[in-house]
């Protein structure tokens, strides 16, 4: 083979030297690897050709095989480099004004970018995009890294706790070093390690009916991650008063919840679905019952996902159904659910 290797170098240079391009030079490689081959067959086998050659006709299918691998990779990898240059360009003409992107900052968006249900306009309107976070604990703290690292424009995040150790087993948008830190100013400080590009709006309060739907206002989407009734449902009034989608998920234990709710497309508000807040003891906190420490990342993650394929417009959301997740038996179910006939909160919408 080493025969080989060396007239391939020479008809490469001597094809470098007549200006002839890249795909003829490798055409006439191929085309002496099949003479040789050819060559082989039909010569006597430990003849002198097939000595002068270095190996059987087994050993030159296998090199034959090898480059083919070869070329169908750079062919797929040139692929990809031309759909990421071309969604550089796509970014480019679909900015929004005033939503232009920074110098070097679409690099990092290139493996979205080059996906075909995103791509360079998707990638746009996530820039444009804003998402208000309620809560910034279990279910907060990878919805709202996630929702950074993807590139939203805008984010708010509302909560009115400090951070605790007791929050470290889960909550890991917060650190050990910054305990006794109202959790929205850890958030934004790891929101901003993460992607400085990104426009944080930490509100260090609680989130009540008397501000909720003014806030939502602002807002293009909203993901709720509290753990208490009273402010899902203010949460809900003011999503559906300016119909706004909620992304909603909850956790208990070893499972967790998910859906998109959103009266304005068809699908069923919060309370249709859960009409009264459950009897005390019924539905107790992670304080009280516990929690899995990396079940608020799967659930919080894909309430993420969910948030940029309503941005973005990708695949189908989950408005008019529930995911249900346990991770103690590893099972993921989805049932329907549908609009409350006289829900006091969507019932006139």
């Amino acid at each position: 083979m080493v025969w080989f290797l060396v007239l391939a170098a020479g008809l490469w240079f001597l094809g470098s030297r007549l200006g002839a391009p890249r795909n003829a030079r490798w055409l006439m490689i191929a085309l002496l690897y099949v003479l040789i081959l050819a060559l082989l067959v039909v010569t006597p086998r430990g003849g002198g050709f097939a000595q002068a050659m270095g190996g059987s006709v087994g050993e030159w299918l296998v090199l034959g095989a090898l480059a083919v691998a070869v070329w169908a990779y750079s062919l797929v990898l040139g692929r990809l480099k031309r759909r990421a240059v071309a969604g550089e360009a796509e970014v480019a003409q679909a900015a929004p004004t005033g939503s232009t992107f920074a110098p070097g900052e679409i690099d990092r968006y290139a493996r979205h970018i080059i996906l075909r249900e995103i791509g360079g306009p998707g990638q746009a309107a996530l820039k444009k995009a804003s998402v208000l976070v309620v809560g910034a604990g279990g279910l907060g703290s990878p919805a709202l890294l996630y929702l950074a690292a993807a590139g939203v424009g805008r984010i708010g995040v509302i909560d009115e706790d400090v951070v605790e150790v007791t929050n470290l087993q889960r909550q890991v948008i917060h650190a050990d070093g910054r305990i006794g830190q109202p959790k929205v100013f850890s958030a934004e400080a790891a929101m901003k390690a993460v992607n400085p590009y990104v426009d944080v709006r930490p509100y260090n309060r609680r989130l009540t009916p008397e501000i909720a739907r003014e806030l939502v206002a602002e807002y293009d989407i909203v993901l709720d991650g509290t753990d208490n009734f009273d402010t899902r449902y203010a949460v809900n009034a003011a999503c559906v008063a300016e119909g706004v989608p909620l992304v909603s998920g909850a956790l208990t234990q070893w499972e967790g919840q998910l859906s998109v709710f959103h009266p304005a497309s068809g699908a069923p508000c919060y309370r249709c679905v859960f009409p009264e807040a459950p009897a005390a003891g019924l539905a107790p906190s992670c304080a009280e019952a516990g929690v899995l420490g990396p079940l608020p990342g799967v659930v919080g993650s894909m309430m993420a996902v969910e948030a940029i394929k309503h941005i973005t417009g990708a695949g189908q959301g989950l408005t008019g159904s529930m995911m249900i997740y346990d991770a103690l038996w590893g099972e993921t179910r989805t049932i329907g659910v549908k609009r409350r006939e006289g829900c006091e909160t969507c019932g006139t919408v």
